[in-house]
């Protein structure tokens, strides 16, 4: 199934850049990410669709005990991702861009591989719980996550974000930044920072106009 996930790419296509491959969170559709390409610098970028369709969008796994879902469908979520990226992207330099649920399953997919990704950007996000085979090398090996959100989020639950905190600094070099306002969304400073993070990630100067709300 997950070669053959719907993909949208960004206008402007050149294989010669760094790829950011962006999942979308429940209930919404690729079209929903790949509308940040002009604000993330110089990277290509791609938005994977949710196989599963839920309301007028998609999801990767199904809602479960807020903030807890079921490890297992999260590791599935994860496993088509991964197979679109060894089957369209295999010689691809790769950064995963995930907002809300597509955060989780961006970090499920670098702890099963935890040597292929150069990072990941986790928007309103969390990590998913119980132990992944690839979180050992993680310990010793880290991989750079950026993880952005508001204090106030109404959709993330309180154990999520604990479990996160607690989780990313023996896994990752992680940057941790809040944004008073954005509630369960992306805004404007969150954008010109993850711009700067991808920037350096990638070894680019980061182009692009100035980061617009959303």
């Amino acid at each position: 199934m997950g070669s053959d996930l719907v993909a949208q790419w960004a206008p402007d296509r050149d294989p010669s850049r760094p790829l950011v491959v962006a999942i979308h969170g429940y209930g919404a559709q690729e079209g929903d990410l790949v509308r940040l390409q002009p604000f993330l610098g110089a990277v290509d970028l791609v938005a994977l669709r949710a196989p599963l369709p839920v309301g007028s969008g998609f999801c990767w796994f199904p809602l479960a005990e807020p903030g807890v879902p079921d490890p297992a469908t999260v590791t599935t979520a994860a496993g088509w991702v991964q197979d679109w990226i060894d089957t369209h992207a295999a010689d691809r330099d790769v950064v995963l861009l995930g907002f809300s649920q597509g955060g989780t399953t961006a970090l499920q997919t670098v702890r099963h591989r935890p040597d292929r990704y150069r990072g990941v950007v986790l928007l309103s996000g969390f990590v998913a719980p119980g132990d992944v085979d690839g979180d050992a090398q993680l310990e010793t090996s880290p991989v750079p996550v950026f993880w952005g959100r508001d204090v106030q989020d109404p959709i993330i639950a309180p154990v999520a974000i604990e479990r996160t905190a607690a989780w990313l600094p023996g896994h990752t070099t992680a940057t941790v930044r809040t944004y008073p306002g954005i509630l369960h969304g992306i805004g404007r400073a969150e954008l010109d920072d993850v711009r700067a993070f991808l920037g350096e990630l990638t070894a680019v100067v980061p182009d692009g106009p100035a980061a617009a709300d959303s």
